[in-house]
């Protein structure tokens, strides 16, 4: 049990590090939704353009960081891989971006993002790349304060820089010739990215101390080992990507140009609202992922993964339900304009995919830490297949909805087959009477309550509560152990 509660609080402290800033960036949202800011359009490109980021980013990354942790506990020279892992990175990452920077005009014709934007969008890319090891190194030597604060800090700058730019340099301007001589009309995306492109910068230069740490040079025996195991977690990342963003890309293909840009612009607003849910998972995962690969030849370290994703998904149906109950009164919160709330209908699918994602996620610790990542690979395709064929066919038909009803399709399908799979390879005793019920009480009473009830918040209230007593019922000893 003293296991878990580290757990526990290196969860909680990636829980700040991903929470606070990102509820810090709901103020963006609002920014960004307010109709004297950005048009609805506007904020659509702004949506489509941080689609390719997701993209981006992990074709640059191309599964290093997963690896590194592998082998950081793995070898017994952690140095060695400390040192091949930030050098392969820092060399990919520069060459690649510079072809691209040199094939910029042709890249901007092809995906479709303005020139001006997409030289930010590079900048971006590689000062973003330059800090995933170091991030990571942070992680693997259990130093989630550090990792807290720089995190909290980077996105306090940005979001410090877009309110700053975006409403109160035009007033400055006027008065001011100095904020008059930084000041364009018509500029509130660039401005969107020069904030990007500070926070990250600033970023980087925290970090610099890290690489006082790096011999710049690459053990070509490990980076092929580490390289077999990175790549099925590129194409696994690359399958994700898809998974993740290709709707707005996808709705920008293939909806009549006049209204592709509105409806990614409210479909990526209301998609903002099951933000909570992906808050949760992702701090988890990054409090978990360490402590798979760390206690992996401890004995009997399935028991422990068990009960790990047990609580998540416990966790995960609380979160789901209240997310729901609440929805109307969030959205003006998060969304300024009413004009975006036709799409409020999207929210109970995309909390419940983002469930199932993280559910995967707690899964797949079976092919991690057996080195058969290319299941991974194999997962994440099938579901980037799901994804795109169930857009193709729903989008020309009921828009955004067949997005939301793609995404939950491609990640409740990827849950099923990772857990199938993990039964054959590595067996895990999971409590499969108590996930269950966790997740046929929570998925009833969201969709029951939302398309049927919504805004009857006695309905609402009772569900709630009716879920919390079933989970203290069902882990009242789990919990006092906790306690204790």
């Amino acid at each position: 049990m003293s296991g878990f509660k580290s757990l526990f609080k290196q969860t909680f402290i990636y829980g700040l590090a991903t929470v606070l800033p990102r509820m810090l960036s709901f103020i963006l949202v609002p920014l960004y939704t307010d109709p004297s800011v950005l048009s609805r359009a506007e904020y659509g490109e702004v949506s489509f353009i941080f689609a390719y980021f997701v993209l981006f980013n992990v074709v640059l990354a191309y599964g290093m960081e997963t690896a590194f942790f592998r082998f950081f506990n793995k070898e017994e020279n952690q140095k060695n891989v400390l040192n091949t892992s930030a050098t392969s990175l820092t060399v990919s990452s520069l060459a690649v971006l510079g072809i691209a920077f040199l094939f910029r005009n042709q890249i901007s014709s092809l995906i479709e993002i303005d020139l001006q934007y997409l030289n930010l969008v590079f900048l971006i890319l590689l000062l973003d790349a330059l800090v995933i090891i170091p991030f990571a190194w942070l992680r693997a030597t259990s130093q989630p304060t550090k990792y807290a604060i720089i995190k909290i800090l980077n996105v306090a700058v940005n979001l410090g820089l877009n309110v700053f730019l975006l409403v109160y340099l035009k007033d400055l301007a006027e008065t001011n010739s100095i904020f008059n001589s930084i000041y364009k009309p018509k500029f509130e995306i660039n401005y969107i990215f020069i904030s990007n492109v500070i926070a990250s910068a600033l970023t980087l230069v925290w970090l610099l101390p890290f690489y006082r740490k790096v011999k710049f040079k690459i053990d070509i025996k490990l980076w092929k080992k580490m390289m077999n195991y990175a790549l099925p977690v590129l194409i696994a990342g690359v399958a994700y990507s898809i998974n993740e963003t290709f709707d707005r890309i996808l709705l920008k293909e293939l909806l009549p140009e006049n209204i592709a840009d509105d409806q990614i612009g409210m479909y990526s607003a209301c998609y903002k609202i099951a933000l909570f849910m992906t808050l949760f998972a992702t701090a988890f995962r990054l409090g978990i992922e360490p402590y798979f690969f760390s206690h992996s030849k401890t004995k009997d370290p399935q028991k422990n993964y068990a009960k790990i994703l047990e609580f998540f998904i416990a966790f995960g149906a609380i979160i789901l339900v209240t997310v729901v109950v609440f929805a109307d009164i969030i959205k003006p919160i998060i969304i300024r304009s009413e004009a975006y709330y036709d799409a409020m209908w999207i929210v109970p699918f995309i909390l419940l995919a983002n469930f199932c994602l993280g559910i995967y996620h707690n899964l797949s610790v079976w092919y991690k830490i057996t080195d058969r990542t290319k299941y991974g690979a194999y997962i994440s395709v099938f579901g980037a297949v799901i994804t795109l064929l169930i857009n193709y066919i729903l989008i020309p038909k009921i828009g955004f909805k067949g997005s939301a009803i793609a995404t939950l399709c491609a990640y409740s399908l990827m849950m099923f087959l990772s857990y199938f799979f993990g039964r054959k390879y590595y067996p895990i005793p999971y409590n499969l009477k108590k996930i269950v019920i966790y997740l046929l009480v929570s998925i009833s009473f969201s969709f029951i309550y939302f398309y049927n009830f919504r805004g009857n918040y006695f309905i609402g209230f009772t569900a709630i509560i009716v879920l919390l007593g079933i989970v203290f019922q069902l882990e009242k000893n789990e919990i006092k152990k906790l306690l204790k």
